[in-house]
């Protein structure tokens, strides 16, 4: 027997290839799971992107309905797929047609939270009151603008200006935003207005 694939990320050999496109369609993907040491769910993820097809529609049972409801709210869609030995694009079809929703994992804003938020957010930089928070800078600065916190207009210094031009051409705006203590969208405004490009590398001879 082949060994375990069920990373999925090894490359299929034609051999392998030759046996998905016999078998498959006669709906003996666990065979071929088998013979090529794969996952059910990488079997058939691969015949579905090749439009490989089994010559009867494979119907979700009640139990894997069931599974799927308790799953994925809060589980990766992917995992998911592998569990139930179904293609992702079937999984997340399925979901859709069934009304199923992601749960949003970030715990929610408690009122001592929100007190704070409101403390700190006229006259701190947000980097600094995410870390006060134990939050991201993005869900900072969204809950500010769900509160209606309006945020004052910070000047920038000549540092922070330095430090931009100086990162830009090898750093991302979301890094440069992090460093500096702004907002990823107040940052890449200032870019353009800086009128900064990235450095254009040297084509090989």
């Amino acid at each position: 027997m082949a060994k375990s694939k069920n990373s999925g990320w090894v490359l299929w050999s034609k051999d392998e290839v030759k046996l998905l496109k016999r078998l498959f369609p006669r709906g003996r993907a666990r065979e071929v799971a088998e013979k090529t040491g794969r996952s059910l769910g990488t079997v058939r993820q691969k015949a579905y992107n090749m439009g490989i097809n089994t010559r009867h529609r494979r119907l979700w049972s009640a139990n894997e309905l069931k599974l799927l409801r308790k799953l994925y709210p809060t589980q990766n869609t992917k995992s998911i797929a592998e569990k139930l030995g179904r293609p992702l694009e079937s999984v997340k079809q399925i979901a859709y047609l069934n009304g199923l929703k992601k749960v949003e994992t970030t715990p929610p804003w408690s009122k001592k939270e929100d007190a704070l938020l409101r403390k700190l957010y006229p006259n701190n930089k947000v980097r600094d009151m995410a870390n006060q928070l134990g939050r991201s800078i993005q869900s900072v600065t969204g809950r500010a603008h769900k509160l209606g916190i309006s945020e004052p207009k910070r000047i920038w210094s000549k540092k922070e200006l330095n430090l931009i031009t100086k990162l830009y051409p090898t750093k991302t705006a979301e890094q440069i935003a992090d460093k500096i203590g702004r907002t990823v969208k107040a940052t890449r405004l200032r870019i353009v207005r800086l009128g900064l490009r990235k450095r254009k590398r040297k084509g090989k001879m």
